[in-house]
């Protein structure tokens, strides 16, 4: 392992490089597979509508049979669920959303263009073939592949699945993430805060963030800054979960000791990135276990994880690992810092230009807690009021 400093982008290419995605699956009640990871394509046994069918309330008719003026008599009445008879020649048929077409009928004239008295319908418009009607097949067709490996569930495509009739799919099962926080300045909340010691918000937002991904977490807890006691707890994650993350003990200081252990363990593969905040990322792996160990600094934390501890993640678990969507928005702002790192620095859009926190320090959590997105400054750069930015939206990168 080298300690040159690697680009964002060259340490995002060497984690997903090494994301091994899990193969074991399970087959579940399609109700229960909300945010899991799709593991088999789903494909559709039938159309999708099944029958050509009314877009609208109105009435089916032909178009040859209409003229201007001409009252047509409504021969039937067509609700949804149930199938007309075969449209006779110069007439109409009451029909509802979602009702199949009758045969014959080749328009459906939506209700608000029409008069009505009893038993006959006028017709106020002149139609055109095919107005208002649905075609069999027309949003999904039998044979196709509606759902890809790899893919979460979201609502949407549980609904896409129900479509076609789909009562179970089959997942990837859950990724197992140990979790465990290291200095001894943290205290847990609940507990007395004695002078020089903080609470520690990384368990809480870490745990978070990984439960949000799906992951199955095992919580560790708060280990002593002791090298014997790092190890043995990273002995007993490495046992137990696919993938260990942790926060703090990363840097160089004599009480770092995470590093240390993962070292005498396994072996770490990338270690600083050129980016702030967020510089000290070890990815390493310790037995059949990944290693990732995020900085300590609570926005530190929270950055390094949106941009490479999800998508690692994502990728173990079977998913698609994209880089997040960026768009370009004026800077609401002015910057100027020298430096070699790349910044991210928390902002939220306003008034279409991007505003950021008064504060940018590392150990402001309340920046990324009010920020719905990060600016991606080239190291070095100096902007401008109004000048065009790089703008990560947070949505994306948290879900």
């Amino acid at each position: 392992m080298s300690d040159k400093l690697l680009s964002v982008d060259e340490a995002l290419t060497h984690l997903l490089d090494g994301a091994r995605p899990i193969a074991d699956r399970e087959t579940l009640d399609a109700d229960d597979t909300l945010d899991r990871i799709l593991a088999t394509p789903q494909v559709a046994g039938v159309n999708v509508p099944p029958h050509d069918n009314s877009a609208m309330d109105g009435y089916a008719l032909r178009v040859a049979d209409w003229a201007e003026g001409r009252w047509l008599p409504v021969a039937q009445r067509i609700p949804a669920g149930q199938i007309g008879q075969p449209l006779a020649a110069g007439t109409a048929a009451r029909i509802f959303t979602g009702a199949p077409i009758p045969e014959g009928a080749d328009t459906v004239v939506i209700q608000e263009d029409c008069d009505a008295r009893e038993n006959e319908v006028l017709p106020t418009r002149p139609p055109k073939p095919g107005d208002n009607i649905r075609r069999a097949g027309e949003d999904i067709a039998v044979g196709q592949t509606v759902l890809r490996p790899g893919q979460r569930l979201t609502p949407a495509r549980l609904g896409v699945a129900a479509s076609v009739g789909a009562t179970t799919l089959t997942v990837f099962r859950r990724l197992k993430v140990a979790v465990f926080f290291t200095g001894d300045e943290l205290v847990m909340p609940g507990q007395p805060l004695p002078p020089g010691r903080i609470y520690n918000s990384n368990r809480a937002t870490l745990i978070g963030l990984l439960r949000g991904l799906g992951c199955a977490v095992l919580d560790l807890g708060q280990v002593p800054d002791r090298l014997d006691a790092t190890r043995l707890t990273l002995e007993r994650a490495s046992r137990e979960a696919d993938v260990v993350v942790t926060s703090g003990g990363v840097s160089v200081g004599e009480e770092d000791h995470v590093k240390a252990a993962v070292e005498t363990l396994g072996s770490i593969h990338l270690w600083k990135v050129a980016m702030k905040p967020g510089k000290p990322l070890v990815f390493g792996r310790v037995g059949e276990a990944d290693f990732l160990g995020l900085p300590g600094n609570p926005v530190s934390a929270f950055v390094v994880f949106c941009l490479f501890v999800r998508p690692f993640l994502v990728k173990r678990m079977g998913g698609e690992a994209r880089p997040p969507t960026t768009f370009t928005v004026p800077a609401g702002f002015a910057w100027s810092k020298p430096g070699k790192r790349r910044e991210f620095l928390r902002a939220r859009v306003e008034d279409g230009r991007a505003v950021l926190y008064p504060s940018q320090s590392s150990g402001v959590l309340t920046s990324a807690a009010w920020a719905d997105g990060l600016v991606d400054l080239e190291a070095g750069i100096t902007v401008r009021d109004g000048d065009p930015v790089r703008y990560l939206p947070l949505a994306e990168m948290l879900s």
